[in-house]
This record gives C-alpha cells, structure tokens and sequence, in this order.
C-alpha cells in the first residue's frame, strides 16, 4: 500500500511545489513583496486572493407594477439596512455598499435604481427607509387603496407617472450608480428580452440610458409600450414590462452577468463564489400555507398574465436553488411571502409589511423538492446582514480585488459625470439629482 501511495504523494508534492513557486512570482513581480513572505509551500494562491464572494441582489417584478410586490422587497431592504447599520455601528451605512450588482425587473427596478443612484457627494442618494417611504404613501394624493389596478402605485407606470419618476432619478443614467444595475424589458421590436445594464452603458452611449426611463420600460404594464432611446438617441427599445418575458426573476439573469463578465468579477467562477440575495413578488392565488383560494369569477387577461408571470418567477427560483445544491440557503437566500392583505392602504402599509417579513415562505430544497421554510422572512434578513457584515470584513483583508467595477472612460455632458479611482464615488459637474425633500411634497 505505500509503495502504490508514494507516486500519487509525489505528484502532489510536485503541484504543491509548482503552484508555490507561481506564487511566489506572483507575489515578486505584481504584488511588489519579496517573494516567499506572504505565502508557504502548498499554500493555495486562492486562499491569499479570495476576496469573499461576490454579493449580488435581484428584486422581482412579477406582472409589472404590483403594490404588495413592492411592498415586501423593500421592507426586508430596509430591515437589512437597519440591522446592517447597528452590527458595523456606522449609522449611514446603505444597502448599496453590502452588494457588488442589483438586477430589479418591474417595481424591483425602481427600488434597485433607488438605492444604487449615485448623490452628489457620491455615496448612494437614497437610504432603504426612504424606498420604502416612498413605495408606501407618497405615490398620488387620492385617500383610497394603493394596490391593484386603479392604486396609486400603479399610476406611477402609466401616463403621467413620468413626473414622479423625474422626480426621484432627474437626468441621471445609468452610469449614475454606485455599482453594476441590470434591467430587464421586453422589446417588442425585436421580439426578444432586453437588458439595460450599467456595463454596457460605460462602454458606449448608444447603451445609456436614463433611469426614469429605464424604470418605465421595465414597468409597461396594462398594454402600454414605452418608447425609450438612449442618451444619444441611436437606440430605440419599443418596451413592455419585464414581467412579459421570462425576466420577472431577474436572479438567472444577474448570475449569469457576473459569471461571464471576467472584466468586473475576475474570480467569480461557480456559485460557491456568490452570495444572492433574491426578493419574490407575494402568490396571486394561494396563501402561505398553500392552500389555493377558489376564484370568484373568471379571471381577466391581466390576471392570467400576472399568475404565468409569478409561475415563470418561480420557476426561475427552482432552477436556480438547484443550481446551487447545498450551498442554497447560504449563497443563495430567497425571501418571498404570501398574498399581502386587501385592500393595501398608506396608512396600513406598515402593519402589512411586517406581516409579509413574518411570513414563512416555501423554498426549493435540493433532492427534496419544495417545503416551507423553516425561517420567517424576517429571520433570513437578519441571518443575511450578519453574512454580508462577514464578506465586507473578509474583503477588506484581501490584498486584492474580486470586483472590478467598470468606469466611465470620457466624462459624458449629458450625464455630467466622470470616473474616480474609487468606483464608489464620482464628482458631478452639474448636478441633476432630485432635492432631499419628503415624499409628502412631491405629488
């Protein structure tokens, strides 16, 4: 037995040596230390320059502009963020500095955009709070319920909507964030999936495109098309909402962006390397427990389309639990609740999110199917922000980068932006950022 053993030992001994001597060249010739120092023999070089993983957060917009879809991505966004600011103990800590890339379909969009909208001194313009201030009242005047198809938070994405829209991104694009946003639509032009993304937006304006528009295209529902075209007016997207595609879910669509995009996320090479926070809309038709509630009537052709949106959604969120196997549940965390209760109201908004937090939703389990969670919604935030707190220590330790945030080359007029060394912070030459006034007064 130890004369069979002996070759296999010495081959290993070999690559053993082989990768410390890479390493230690490594270390000479780009990390500018005296070879040797900072690692031993047999000492992994991925263990020296593993910066954590990769934090990605994907909001879904099943069926367009839905209030109580909205309503619970960002009341667990504003959870993370609180509970994320008493475990570092900084009290201006924002969401946008846990996550490396945001994809929101539909109303996910728009509080993705939100929270990774780049101010004028360069940290994220708006907090969770004020996400969720502004997806719980401050959307219309009219005193009656803000859900469904006549509520005020859907009379953001029809006609008219634009001004509030304005309000919250101005003349910002989509080179105006902090960090990697991807946004999918529905171009009806081609007849396929389009996705606006802050990657492609730094490389040419013919890619950018503003954020109010961007949130318009994503959020087309009812038979509406928004016509969009970008800061050069040389690409035209003839848009319908997200939800019509099999985008609702953007998290297949945002793993697969940062697994393929070596020039951003260089070390990201299978899921063991991310961390995926992804935020479902509430069930049409069915309650926590499962149990499905006869229908009254016949639904109409916006509810069929929004109960296949909300399937397609789930499905997504199967395929890709199983795509990570063991590690769901630690790299990929899904928060999802049940039908929030009706009629939505401004002043119930806050009873009714957190319900929906201390809500248990039902998950994919590897090789066992689909089973209620065993922890509430609320609970996963918690554990999440205690994993995320982790990754920005453990990231700080690492003498190299995992992210590599694309910048914009040439400042660009119309955006009046340019690059910093940073890829966090930009000076503005000319401010286009709505004023730090309440939602209240904006109607």
């Amino acid at each position: 037995m130890e004369a069979a053993a002996s070759p296999q030992r010495n081959s290993t001994m070999g690559v053993d040596k082989l990768s410390y001597h890479l390493f230690s060249l490594l270390e000479s010739r780009f990390l500018g230390v005296a070879a040797g120092c900072l690692s031993g023999p047999g000492t992994p070089a991925r263990a020296f320059l593993d910066g954590g993983r990769v934090r990605v957060l994907a909001i879904d917009g099943c069926g367009g502009a839905g209030a109580d879809d909205a309503l619970l991505a960002a009341a667990a966004l504003a959870r993370l963020e609180a509970v994320l600011r008493d475990q570092t103990g900084d009290p201006d800590a924002r969401v946008a500095d846990f996550f490396d890339v945001a994809a929101g379909a539909g109303a996910g969009a728009v509080l993705a955009a939100m929270l990774f909208l780049r101010g004028d001194d360069g940290r994220p313009r708006y907090t969770a709070q004020e996400a969720l201030a502004f997806v719980a009242g401050s959307v219309g005047g009219d005193k009656g319920g803000w859900g469904g198809r006549r509520g005020r938070w859907a009379k953001l994405f029809r006609r008219g909507g634009d001004r509030a829209l304005r309000r919250v991104f101005g003349d910002a694009t989509l080179r105006d964030t902090v960090a990697p946003l991807l946004v999918p639509c529905y171009d009806l032009a081609t007849a396929a999936p389009f996705v606006f993304s802050r990657a492609d937006a730094v490389e040419s304006d013919s890619f950018d495109f503003r954020l109010r528009n961007v949130c318009a295209a994503t959020c087309a529902a009812g038979g509406a098309v928004a016509s969009v075209a970008s800061v050069d007016g040389l690409t035209a997207i003839a848009a319908a909402s997200g939800g019509v595609a099999a985008m609702g879910n953007p998290a297949a669509a945002a793993v697969t962006h940062v697994l393929h995009n070596k020039q951003e996320f260089p070390l990201a090479a299978g899921v063991d390397d991310l961390l995926v926070l992804s935020i479902g809309a509430g069930a049409s038709a069915a309650t926590v427990s499962g149990t499905p509630t006869p229908p009254a009537r016949s639904p109409s052709p916006r509810e069929l389309a929004r109960v296949t949106a909300e399937g397609v959604a789930d499905m997504i969120d199967e395929s890709v639990a199983m795509a990570f196997g063991h590690a769901c549940g630690t790299n990929y965390v899904r928060i999802q609740a049940g039908k929030a209760p009706a009629p939505l109201r401004a002043d119930s908004a806050a009873a009714v999110a957190g319900e929906m937090l201390a809500q248990r939703c039902v998950e994919s389990v590897l090789f066992r199917g689909r089973r209620l969670s065993e922890r509430t919604n609320a609970e996963k935030v918690d554990a999440l922000a205690a994993e995320l707190v982790k990754e920005q220590e453990r990231r700080r330790r690492s003498p190299l980068p995992n992210v590599a945030i694309k910048q914009v080359g040439t400042p660009r007029l119309s955006s009046a932006t340019t690059a910093s060394s940073s890829g966090t912070a930009t000076a503005r030459t000319a401010s286009t950022m709505p004023s730090p006034v309440s939602w209240d007064s904006r109607r």
